[in-house]
């Protein structure tokens, strides 16, 4: 069925004119979309009943207080959910990806985030192995046992749905709360790697990227919430998963993700080097985004070696990249990446070599652009503000900003942020008699005995 009150907001535009305008309103919301003509056909004609979620974050924000079926859009869990089936046939294959695309959602701040969603409380583990065939574990690796079976679209979508979800609620609650949640669905997604006997090279490339992602997703909550040594394996894991399947797409986000972690665990010539790997396999990617996201990980291991002319050179090239604008081939995970998130990691490239006041400059700048929906990543740049501020001789604003951090860590669980913050009282603490400085630091040590810290 046509879409004809997303055709009526369109109006006198033409599609490609129309297209435009989206992009444009995607870059003033740090959002990623590579929106054409085509693009708006499809949705007009009805062929898009539900915009994803990077497209929804852009149409609500060009028609504020606009839903998206004031937009002609169905509700996304009629499309993706339990309400999209219409028949028996489908019934069992519906089932699995469903499960498997709610398989980490089972409590706290992320149950009621999946209600919220439409995906109401997810199944237990065993429930989700009983979907997929799963007799139980194969040796110590815990994988899955899953009869062999011809691989089909249900299966590849439902990994597909898992990562983004993941991402989702990432974006909105930070890592803590997902970790082992997300252990299953990753299980799931490489016992059916191994289990499928499709001869559809399209399909067996799809699962390969999916679990590949899935295992980045997983790995980056394993980072983000400290475990490491975890987050370093399932870096490994969907590095192994692009050679095999030959993706250098998939390869230059296992690299990416590589450099950070190495940069942040105190080894910077590794994140040097696993930065310049990834340059090389996202040569192999038309997409100026991707190449400059890759250079910022190299500015920031030749800042954690103290190299500053390296950084500024690094700088210059990731930059300039940027302002080549998005592509088509850009992948979808960086939809985090615009403007903010290039002002923060360079706010953090300053903070590594120690010049306070530089950084505070751009973490104030991050800040300013971050689409209020990263949550994790608002909370984020200003715990970098709060940090560069402190030690940039500003106590007093820095303990304002670090209010600002406490409040959104309500909503948000990231031992990476929290430790930051941390580290920021520290700083503070020869200012404790200050009445700016004092509440903020007594909220924070009330709130990490509240946490168990």
């Amino acid at each position: 069925m046509p879409n004809n009150d997303f055709r009526r907001l369109r109006g006198s535009r033409s599609p490609a004119e129309f297209a435009a305008a989206v992009r444009r309103a995607a870059r003033e919301i740090g959002e990623q979309v590579a929106c054409d003509a085509r693009y708006i056909g499809r949705v007009e004609a009805g062929e898009i009943r539900c915009p994803n979620y990077a497209y929804e974050r852009v149409f609500l924000y060009m028609f504020p207080g606009l839903t998206l079926a004031d937009l002609g859009f169905s509700a996304r869990e009629t499309v993706r959910g339990r309400g999209a089936r219409t028949t028996t046939t489908h019934s069992d294959s519906d089932e699995e990806s469903d499960v498997l695309r709610r398989a980490f959602m089972t409590s706290g701040t992320t149950t009621v985030a999946a209600v919220s969603l439409g995906l109401g409380a997810a199944p237990s583990a065993s429930g989700a192995a009983d979907a997929f065939g799963v007799s139980g574990t194969s040796g110590m690796s815990d994988m899955p046992a899953v009869a062999h079976r011809r691989l089909g679209e249900a299966e590849v979508k439902a990994v597909e749905d898992a990562v983004r979800q993941i991402r989702l609620l990432d974006d909105r609650h930070g890592a803590d709360g997902l970790y082992k949640r997300a252990a299953q669905p990753l299980r799931t997604a490489y016992a059916l790697l191994e289990a499928s006997t499709t001869s559809r090279r399209s399909m067996a490339d799809r699962l390969h990227a999916g679990a590949g992602e899935l295992a980045l997703s997983v790995g980056w909550l394993a980072h983000d919430s400290g475990r490491f040594d975890d987050a370093r394996s399932h870096y490994a894991e969907a590095l192994a998963t692009a050679r095999v399947a030959g993706d250098p797409a998939l390869e230059a986000h296992a690299f990416s993700n590589s450099a950070f972690l190495a940069r942040d665990t105190g080894r910077p010539r590794e994140a040097v080097r696993a930065a310049q790997a990834g340059q090389r396999a996202a040569q192999h990617v038309a997409s100026p985004r991707l190449l400059s996201l890759l250079t910022l990980r190299e500015a920031g291991g030749w800042a954690g070696l103290g190299d500053r002319t390296g950084c500024e050179q690094a700088l210059g090239r990731a930059k300039s990249l940027f302002e080549r604008g998005t592509a088509q081939a850009d992948p979808e995970w960086m939809s985090f990446f615009g403007e903010a998130e290039l002002e923060g990691l360079e706010a953090q490239c300053w903070s590594a070599l120690g010049d306070w006041s530089r950084a505070a400059r751009h973490a104030r700048r991050a800040t300013a652009l971050q689409d209020p929906h990263f949550t994790r990543n608002l909370a984020l740049y200003n715990a970098e503000l709060a940090d560069d501020l402190a030690r940039a001789g500003a106590p007093d604003e820095a303990a304002a900003v670090g209010q600002d951090v406490l409040d959104l860590l309500e909503e948000v669980q990231s031992s990476r942020i929290q430790t930051m913050l941390t580290a920021t009282t520290r700083v503070l603490l020869p200012h404790r008699r200050s009445p700016s400085v004092a509440p903020f630091l007594t909220r924070h040590a009330s709130a990490g005995t509240s946490r168990g810290v």
